[in-house]
């Protein structure tokens, strides 16, 4: 996992870099540079040798990384455009060090390089976006404004700039576009956006995440985004106060390499989930979830349903799944008298999902009352499980009963449920809400919705890079669970923690719907595609672990 860093933690650890370590942070800026550039080397398919590329710089350090990566390029043979936003006198520090080195190379290298390196003074700036003919244009656009020392909305002339930027950005055929830090017009700490901003295909951040860079709505604006390590001793990113984390393909395929199948693996030992779902109207859900626990590298799936929806349940799932059937109530959902019939699934299980499909009434409340306060291992709710639940508060099941890992994984409408309010300020900061909720009752809680949190009892919240709008879709959420479950009783036979384990999950499951979204596309995927998608997730991780 990668720690997310607020702007001032930022700004700290490079002082302590330069104060502890004796690296100049001038070193820090050109080591920043040939990053940018590395990025835009690869970009532009291995070379820059001819290519024209325009640089916006800022007149502090963003607009000093810009400055250096021009001269960069330049050195590699690109053609390069300098547009000074401020005068010279404004630029100050490595900024300004750097601003006159390339004004000094600008003035004697006629003759010298094949390549050019042009300034373009203050005022001149919007001639290049006026003119600018998407065909004909620089093939590279570098926003070097502003970064993540922003915290108030754009200028009237910055901001027109970012909507000209953004015109020329919905082209087809249109440069590359590339921001330094972050995009000019985010403030580097909140998602919310603050006014106009620019926007990136790629933008590269240095040392550590930014909170804007992956969560939405400004994430959206970032494009693909890269960690740069730029000489930063990683002790000081570690040693930073914030809770706040970006899962990464690496820790997942850590989490896979220890529970591999290793020669003496067999079906015991690989764990047994246990999945308590469906009713008569909603047999599919209980279907989507047994078959996504199987998938999951899990040793053993028991599904339990109704009595009246055994045999419909039965004929969909994968033949490996055992079905059970249980009393039931009215609406043929699972009944209070079910507990005593599953007593022995209960004590044999190593993870229990309850939820899917399963219906509201009195009954089933019971029954879900007596599983969560009388549960000897981790226990997954989804769905109605959540709602029966709601809102979550003293008089409910304690969170830690039996001392087995709770996890809710509630879409932003049931949270709020859960929560016992319909007011939508609460999630305005979702990563507070998680927290909170999670510290509050000590629970692991899965926030579904665009970029899913994870957050524990001890304060940490990690946000899960994978996934799409694709998973908005019916049975996403089935599946969700079923692959938490599978995830969760294997992590309970191997000994491995249970919030790594839910990351993990979350993760390999966003990832199936990624692929699924480039093989079928959002508009046909359906959550059986994300499923069976699971075998290239698995495949990707595992290769980022090797």
């Amino acid at each position: 996992m990668q720690k997310v860093l607020t702007a001032a933690e930022m700004r700290e650890v490079d002082r302590l870099t330069t104060e502890r370590y004796g690296i100049p942070s001038i070193i820090l800026m050109e080591n920043a540079a040939h990053a940018v550039a590395r990025v835009i080397t690869e970009k532009l398919g291995g070379s820059v040798k001819g290519k024209s590329i325009l640089i916006l710089c800022g007149k502090g350090n963003n607009g000093g990384d810009g400055v250096a990566l021009a001269r960069t390029l330049w050195t590699q043979g690109a053609n390069v455009t300098i547009c000074l936003m401020y005068p010279d006198e404004e630029f100050h520090g490595d900024a300004k060090q750097n601003l006159d080195s390339v004004r000094k190379l600008h003035a004697g290298q006629k003759g010298l390089v094949e390549a050019n390196i042009c300034i373009a003074e203050v005022g001149t700036h919007r001639t290049f976006f006026d003119r600018l003919d998407p065909f004909l244009g620089p093939d590279v656009i570098v926003d070097a404004l502003f970064g993540t020392g922003l915290t108030r909305p754009l200028g009237d002339e910055h901001a027109l700039l970012a909507k000209m930027y953004k015109s020329i950005f919905q082209h087809p055929k249109r440069p590359t576009f590339v921001c330094v830090d972050l995009p000019s017009g985010i403030d580097a700490d909140i998602a919310p956006l603050i006014g106009e901003c620019f926007q990136a295909d790629t933008t590269v951040t240095f040392t550590a995440p930014k909170r804007a860079t992956v969560l939405p709505p400004a994430s959206n604006l970032c494009g693909d985004v890269i960690v740069a390590k730029i000489g930063t001793p990683q002790n000081l990113v570690d040693s930073c106060a914030s809770q706040l984390f970006v899962a990464e393909g690496s820790d997942i395929g850590g989490w896979l390499k220890r529970t591999h199948f290793g020669h003496s693996s067999y079906k015991n030992k690989r764990g047994h989930a246990l999945v308590i779902a469906g009713s008569e109207n909603y047999s599919g859900a209980a279907v989507l979830a047994g078959n996504a626990a199987m998938r999951s590298g899990v040793g053993l799936v028991t599904l339990v349903t109704p009595r009246s929806s055994k045999d419909s349940v039965a004929a969909r799932v994968l033949p490996e799944v055992m079905v059970r059937g249980v009393a039931e109530t009215h609406g043929w959902a699972v009944a209070e008298a079910a507990f005593d019939e599953i007593a022995d699934l209960l004590e044999k299980a190593d993870a229990v999902a309850v939820g899917c499909g399963l219906s509201r009434n009195a009954s089933t409340e019971a029954f879900l009352r007596k599983a969560v306060e009388k549960r000897r291992q981790p226990m997954i709710l989804d769905a109605d499980a959540l709602n029966m639940l709601a809102p979550f508060a003293t008089d409910r099941p304690p969170a830690n009963a039996g001392g087995s890992a709770l996890v809710l994984t509630p879409h932003e409408g049931e949270f709020l449920r859960l929560v016992g309010t319909d007011d939508k300020d609460v999630i305005k900061d979702r990563v507070a809400a998680v927290r909170d909720f999670a510290q509050k009752h000590n629970v692991i809680l899965v926030l579904k919705g665009e970029r899913v949190l994870i957050g524990e009892p001890g304060g940490k919240v990690v946000v899960n890079p994978t996934g799409n709008s694709g998973l908005g879709k019916a049975g996403n959420g089935d599946t969700l669970t079923g692959i938490i479950a599978g995830f969760a009783a294997q992590a309970v036979q191997m000994k491995i923690d249970m919030f790594e384990t839910v990351v993990a999950a979350v993760y390999v499951a966003g990832l199936s719907g990624d692929i699924a979204e480039r093989k079928y596309g959002k508009r046909v995927m359906t959550a059986s595609d994300v499923r069976e998608c699971l075998t290239e997730a698995f495949a990707q991780c595992e290769l980022k672990n090797s």
